[in-house]
């Protein structure tokens, strides 16, 4: 069975589960783009309704055997869920198919593995998986099972064995984030920094694939990584940002894009990261206005800024890709509010790609940044830092 998404070549069967909860995506373009992001090749996708998961199999017997039978026809390598499974499902889903099965976290935590590039993200990743694989020993250990004695009889070497992986593990995880606490302290030293300057700090923040990276080199001149995938940016990149109408500089800085069901580890793990939307002044909340699962996807945002506690932290909605839109969806204005969560929130509309609208966004930034304070240095844009190493 393999052990990690990123060395597997082959094709994979792509299963979504309907349980009539709302925004599901029956067609699987957002798991099919994830597994594509991973290096992956979906070549089927199935999805099917239920009341409720199947204890054993998640998709019950008859639903495991057609699944098998496209994966031989296929010769797919792995099944991928767009659910998350449990431990024992995962386990009796592998001897059923007789081939690899992961879950939706799985292929995230894959993907940011895949991406981080920092010391900070890497750690940050690093936690998120052994947290991940602290739950899934039952599956990693079952062929000691006939090792655990018999009847009525408790320990054995089976058992210790589980209890030794569990300890070593749990170790890793208590080194792992005693490493991360001392490179949040140095992220800490540069946000306190900012903030004697009295710098006016704005984060970009947004669903992955919105264009915020764009948004962000538009804006500073700068060569963030940006591309059109998933996840293209995991290492926070904070840089100055002189805004001219009010003859101040402000620090922007380009975060990690949210996803529908994004792990909670991983939301724990990166939560220094995410300190700098928390902390923030002003959030550019950036929206695929091209997306027609924007609402949504807008939705997911906010749920996890509420989470991280920068709910209350206002916000300007940037409408980005004007360009990808057909003209009978053009807006009728390029600055309007909108309406979330019973407040009304201004809405900018550009385009990084063409330039359109970002004069509009750069006023509105000096508006929102006020008047400079009295010996406030002027300059152009420079780079504060791009990762903590």
């Amino acid at each position: 069975m393999s052990e990690s998404l990123s060395r597997q070549e082959g094709a994979v069967i792509l299963v979504g589960v309907d349980f009539g909860l709302p925004h599901f995506d029956g067609d699987l373009e957002e798991l099919g783009l994830l597994a594509q992001t991973a290096g992956l090749v979906p070549v089927e996708r199935i999805v099917c309704k239920r009341k409720a998961p199947d204890a054993a199999l998640f998709v019950g017997s008859g639903k495991a055997d057609e699944i098998r039978e496209l994966a031989e026809m296929h010769r797919a390598s792995e099944v991928i869920f767009d659910q998350s499974i449990s431990p024992a499902q995962q386990r009796n889903l592998e001897r059923k198919l007789e081939i690899a099965v992961y879950d939706r976290t799985f292929l995230i935590l894959e993907i940011f593995a895949q991406r981080a590039r920092s010391h900070e993200g890497k750690l940050q990743v690093e936690l998120a998986r052994l947290q991940y694989l602290s739950t899934r020993l039952v599956r990693r250990w079952s062929h000691l099972e006939r090792q655990t004695g018999g009847a009525g009889v408790r320990g054995g070497p089976g058992e210790k064995q589980i209890e030794l992986d569990r300890r070593m593990i749990g170790e890793s995880i208590k080194r792992t984030r005693e490493r991360l606490t001392k490179v949040q302290k140095q992220r800490g030293t540069q946000r306190r920094q900012r903030e004697r300057r009295e710098t006016f700090n704005i984060s970009l923040v947004g669903y992955t694939n919105a264009g915020k990276s764009s948004i962000f080199n538009a804006l500073v001149k700068a060569r963030a990584y940006a591309a059109d995938q998933l996840f293209a940016t995991l290492d926070t990149t904070t840089r100055h940002l002189y805004l001219g109408d009010a003859r101040r500089q402000a620090s922007i800085s380009d975060t990690v894009g949210f996803i529908r069901d994004l792990p909670h580890g991983l939301v724990d793990a990166f939560k220094a990261t995410l300190q700098e939307a928390v902390d923030a002044d002003l959030l550019l909340h950036v929206v695929d206005a091209s997306n027609p699962h924007h609402p949504e996807q807008m939705a997911e945002v906010q749920r996890v800024l509420h989470e991280i506690g920068a709910g209350d932290v206002p916000q300007l909605l940037v409408f980005n890709k004007l360009d990808a839109l057909e003209a009978a969806q053009q807006p009728l204005q390029m600055e309007d509010e909108m309406e979330i969560d019973g407040v009304r929130i201004p809405r900018i509309f550009v385009s990084a790609h063409s330039g359109i609208g970002l004069p509009a966004l750069r006023a509105e930034l000096a508006r929102r940044s006020g008047v400079v304070p009295e010996g406030m240095p002027l300059g152009t844009a420079a780079e504060l830092h791009d990762e903590i190493d």
